[in-house]
């Protein structure tokens, strides 16, 4: 089944997809689904782009190790190991959003914006896109710049002969 996903997706267009996801998804995290209006003095609002910044450098190194036919290092490791904890944080937007998009019957008595359901629902779209372009990243990550394994790399050193 990957192999057909990767078929669809190459490498340079999940981190396009990756990209303009995340750009899209940080305009939005300002937005309030239920008044139509953007909050840009809630300190909420500014968690999803700061956590952000960890995939946007996570994809420029993706980018320039593929690019410059480099290997993986520590510091793309520990990037790596940081955006597993943002792919968290993008599932639990999903969840949000979607307990969200399920709470739109219980407001029968208020008034709801006409863009309730189209931005929500173009919302989870994007979160379920990103999350799925992140996992995809990761294994163009093992595929096309390599493991995380450096032990092997450290014992065909011999540093009494240097």
């Amino acid at each position: 089944m990957l192999k057909s996903i990767k078929g669809i997706f190459s490498w340079k267009l999940t981190l396009l997809l990756s990209l303009i996801s995340i750009i899209i998804l940080n305009v939005f995290s300002f937005y309030g689904l239920y008044t139509n209006k953007f909050y840009f003095f809630k300190v909420d609002n500014y968690i999803f782009p700061i956590l952000s910044l960890v995939h946007l450098v996570f994809l420029y190194v993706m980018w320039f190790k593929i690019e410059e036919r480099e290997l993986s290092d520590v510091p793309m490791r520990n990037l790596e190991y940081a955006l597993y904890v943002v792919s968290l944080v993008y599932l639990f937007k999903i969840i949000e959003t979607v307990i969200t998009l399920l709470s739109y019957g219980d407001y029968d008595n208020h008034l709801i914006p006409e863009t309730f359901l189209p931005i929500g629902i173009i919302m989870l779209v994007l979160y379920t896109l990103l999350f799925g372009m992140t996992f995809l990243t990761y294994s163009y990550r093992k595929q096309l710049v390599g493991t995380y394994i450096f032990d092997d790399r450290n014992q065909h050193i011999d540093t009494w002969n240097s």
